[in-house]
């Protein structure tokens, strides 16, 4: 019951953040899930309605095989300094954060501050 409480509120609070966010393609918005041991990210044009770019802290191509635990604040930093390099390779360097309802600290806020140290801006 309280399960099911608590992802009603965060589902709440998601919908409460897209009415306002919405992504362009001068500045699509970066979609973050955060799961409790991964993050996913998509960086999505919502006017046409396109994911330019998806990835996670599962994806072979940022996880080396010797990594097993990406889900802390020290994962979130590498995966946010990882994906501001593939958005450069994009040519994307501004976007809309979407938080997706949680708060922004912890392993968003660390994700967050690497993509800003790689020059992506928001």
């Amino acid at each position: 019951m309280l399960t099911q409480i608590r992802e009603e509120k965060l589902r709440n609070r998601h919908l409460r953040i897209r009415k306002k966010v919405s992504g362009t393609p001068e500045r699509p918005r970066l979609s973050v899930h955060r799961s409790h041991l991964n993050l996913f990210a998509q960086v999505i044009d919502d006017l046409a309605e396109r994911t330019l770019f998806s990835s996670s802290t599962k994806a072979s191509s940022f996880r080396g095989k010797e990594e097993k635990q990406l889900g802390n604040i020290e994962g979130a930093k590498k995966f946010g300094a990882y994906l501001g390099v593939e958005l450069k390779k994009k040519k994307i360097t501004r976007i809309v954060f979407d938080r997706g309802g949680h708060a922004y600290h912890g392993r968003l806020r660390a994700f967050a501050e690497a993509l800003r140290e790689n020059g992506i801006e928001f």
